[in-house]
Order: structure tokens, then C-alpha cells, then sequence
């Protein structure tokens, strides 16, 4: 793709990436068949391509957004189909970023959609916060039904529309709290390994389990696990609502502990359980890439961060002696984690070897329609891909689904009676640990 940036405009480190992204693009459209919005909308706009115009043609003429391009933006789920699916290795996610933010910067929302979007940057990266909201909106479902609603699909939706999708999101029970930070697991027998593990926001408010069965896992099979003391979130949630900020402030922060946790005891490696946290640390050292004082400590924690199955995959794992009979597991592959990592193949493999009777999903290229805060702005939309997704999951009779992130975990078990559980929690059964429950 030709471009038209001007010398005073490349010396913007940022402009000078979205040229090099943009000329990477030959127009080809391979990309509109794996992308979500546009195999539910058939617009052009509403595809990567018609995004990579629009942008292009804000960032080339330095003006402020239109309500249009925003339409269009925040549309995109940044599930980074696009990005398997280029023959010309266009990275779409690092040219949506600055997109995002640059509207945020530069374009006024209406008031309404202001205030949400502060709340939701303001409270989901802080746990205590994130629990008293779920309490509260835990009180406010029985209202949800009392919220009118359009009968016609407006252009954007609605608050109320948005309220009603967060209140519909919110658990009928809270489980207690894990572990704080700063907690030590020591491993059982001699020690093989030492490892941060990455506590999350969403994830220990709502399935503090989750990490818990990657603790008992670790322990058992000989390696300390460590919960960083002062961890903040990763910064994904504001970093895709555009607050680069915020998100970079957080990035520099964790950076900081987790590096002076690694100088004291070691570490093998920073583990996620999360993929879509694991997307963004993997990113850290392009995000701070310009940053005299943490480029190369960001550079440093991008190599550490690993999914929980990268890091599996290089331990002998013992199956236990309990019986878990021919279970057929749907293993949901999050977007984040197949789209954004290139992880694919791992989980599955782990879960066959363990014993599991392992399914794909049809169309499993195509989001569940979480991705962050996508299924609470962009709710109609949301519902759609999960009732897609749903629907594929069903075509294979599934025991138990499968997956790696816990937006998609919250959003597939909204639309399905089968349990929905973490690929770890699988495996921690699998090698001994109890079986998994949903509480």
C-alpha cells in the first residue's frame, strides 16, 4: 500500500511504524473471510482492510477522527484473526493500537459513553473494586429485565443496553478470595524450577480457582511459585480502550517488581493463565520500545512471559492413578492466545497426553465475541459470535469445554449448560490434583 507521510510526520516513531505497517499491505482481503465483524456485517468497513483505509487516512492527514472511523474501530474485537491469516505478515494489532490511541486523544464521546468508559478503565484493573462492582450488579440483575430496549437495532448501542450486558455478565455467586500477593508456594520434594505467576484482575475475582490448580500443578511436579508482591494489572484493559497511559504506567510498574522479584530468588519464567494478559506482556518491549529507562527491562520481561502450556510443554508431567474415563473435552481456542501468541497445537496436546478425549471446534478461527470489554460496548455484536460459537461448540457433543482465557470462559458459559473450565484445571486433575469445580 502506498503511503503519503510526510518527513516531519515519520520523525513520530509511531507514524513511522504505521508506515512500515501499512506498506506491508497488498490489498489482498484474505483477511476479510477470518474476520469476525465482517462475516456478520458484509461491510467492507467492518473488515481489516477497511480499517487499515480508515486509519490510514487519519494518521496520513493528522485530523481528528470522525464518528465514522470511531464506528469502525470500535467495532474490532482485536481477536487478530487477520494476522494468521495475512500472506503479508501486516501487523494489524500494533496499527489498531495507535488507532485506538489516537481516538482517544483526539475524538469526544458523548458524555455517556465517557462515564462508561472511565468506570470500566477505573475499576476492572483493581480487583477490590472489580468484587464490589460484581457484588452490586449481582443485586441489579433482577432489575436487568425491566431495562427497556429498542426494538430497533440503533447504529451504537445504547447505556442501557450496555448496563444490561454487564448486569447479564455478573456471577449469581463470588467465590472467596486466593491468595494476596507477595505468597510463596514451595515446591514438594527437591526444587526444579522458580516461577512468577501473574495473579490477574477479572480472573481472582471471579475464578481465583483457576490459578490455584496452576499452583497445585507447579508444586507437585517440583517448581516454587511466587506471587509477586505489588503486581498491578497488565495493562491490557486500558490499553485496548486506548488509555496508553494508563496501560504504559502499569506496564513500567510490573516491570519494576517483577524484575527486582527475578534479582532476589530467580525466575524461570513469568506465567499467565490468562491469554489475553499474556498477549500484551509478550508486548511489552515494543510498547516501551522508545523508552530510554525500561526498553530494555520490557524487552527483558516480554522473553520471560510464557503461557501456562508454553512452560507444561517442557515439563514431564505425571499422570495420576485416578481414573477420569473417556471425557470429551471442546477445547475453545482464545483468540489471544492462537491469533495473538501463535499458540495452537500446545494445550491440545497436553490434553490428549493427559488422558483427554480432545474436539475442535468448528470455525474455532472466529471470536467468541469477549475480547475485554467488547461484550459490554459492543454488546449486540457480542452476542452474536457467542451464539455462533456456541452452536459450533454443540456440533461435538462435548463433556466439558476448554479454554485459556477467562473472558472467553465468562462469555461461552453465558450461552451453555456445559462446564466451561481452564485447560489447567484439566491437567492439575489429570496429574492428581481434585476435580474441577466451578466455584
Amino acid at each position: 500500500m502506498k503511503t503519503e507521510f510526510s518527513l516531519a510526520q515519520l520523525a513520530d516513531p509511531d507514524i513511522a511504524e504505521a508506515d512500515k505497517i501499512l506498506r506491508a499491505c497488498v490489498h489482498c482481503g484474505f483477511c476479510t473471510a477470518t474476520c469476525p465483524t465482517y462475516v456478520l456485517l458484509g461491510d467492507e468497513l467492518d473488515s481489516p482492510r477497511g480499517r487499515i483505509y480508515l486509519i490510514k487516512e487519519m494518521l496520513e492527514k493528522n485530523r481528528p477522527p470522525t464518528q465514522e472511523v470511531v464506528k469502525h474501530i470500535d467495532r474490532c474485537l482485536s481477536c487478530l484473526a487477520c494476522m494468521t491469516t495475512c500472506p503479508s505478515g501486516v501487523n494489524y494489532m500494533h496499527l489498531v493500537d495507535q488507532a485506538r490511541a489516537r481516538i482517544e486523544r483526539d475524538y469526544t464521546r458523548p458524555l455517556a459513553e465517557r462515564a462508561l468508559r472511565a468506570v470500566l478503565a477505573w475499576v476492572l484493573p483493581r480487583p477490590g473494586l472489580f468484587r464490589a462492582s460484581m457484588i452490586l450488579a449481582r443485586l441489579g440483575r433482577p432489575l436487568a429485565a425491566l431495562l427497556p430496549i429498542s426494538k430497533t437495532a440503533p447504529p451504537s448501542p445504547t447505556l442501557l443496553r450496555r448496563i444490561k450486558a454487564m448486569l447479564a455478565l455478573a456471577p449469581s455467586r463470588l467465590p472467596a478470595s486466593g491468595p494476596s500477593g507477595g505468597t510463596i508456594f514451595p515446591p514438594l520434594g527437591a526444587r526444579r524450577g522458580r516461577v512468577a505467576l501473574l495473579q490477574g484482575c477479572a480472573q481472582q475475582v471471579l475464578a481465583p480457582r483457576i490459578n490455584q490448580a496452576a499452583i497445585n500443578l507447579l508444586t507437585r511436579h517440583g517448581i516454587e511459585v511466587v506471587l509477586v508482591k505489588d503486581e498491578q494489572c497488565c495493562g491490557a484493559l486500558t490499553h485496548h480502550l486506548g488509555r496508553d497511559g494508563d496501560a504504559l504506567a502499569r506496564a513500567r510498574a510490573n516491570i519494576t517488581v517483577w524484575l527486582e522479584e527475578a534479582g532476589r530468588g530467580g525466575l524461570d519464567a513469568i506465567l499467565v493463565t490468562t491469554s489475553g494478559c499474556g498477549t500484551v506482556i509478550k508486548d511489552y518491549g515494543f510498547m516501551l520500545r522508545e523508552d530510554r529507562d525500561f526498553a530494555s527491562p520490557a524487552a527483558r520481561i516480554s522473553a520471560l512471559a510464557k503461557d501456562i502450556t508454553e512452560y507444561l510443554s517442557g515439563i514431564d508431567l505425571r499422570p495420576s492413578q485416578q481414573q477420569h474415563g473417556d471425557i470429551v473435552v471442546a477445547y475453545h481456542s482464545a483468540c489471544s492466545l492462537q491469533h495473538g501468541q501463535k499458540i495452537t497445537q500446545l494445550p491440545k496436546e497436553l490434553l490428549s497426553k493427559s488422558g483427554f478425549v480432545v474436539k475442535d471446534v468448528p470455525e474455532s478461527h472466529l471470536c467468541c465475541g469477549s475480547a475485554g470489554t467488547y461484550n459490554i460496548l459492543q454488546p449486540d455484536i457480542a452476542s452474536r459470535l457467542r451464539d455462533r460459537k456456541v452452536a459450533n461448540i454443540a456440533m461435538v457433543k462435548p463433556d466439558m469445554i476448554a479454554a485459556g482465557n477467562i473472558g472467553c470462559m465468562v462469555q461461552i458459559a453465558g450461552g451453555m449448560s456445559v462446564p466451561v473450565v481452564h485447560t489447567i484445571e484439566l491437567l492439575d486433575w489429570a496429574t492428581g490434583g481434585a476435580k474441577p469445580g466451578l466455584s
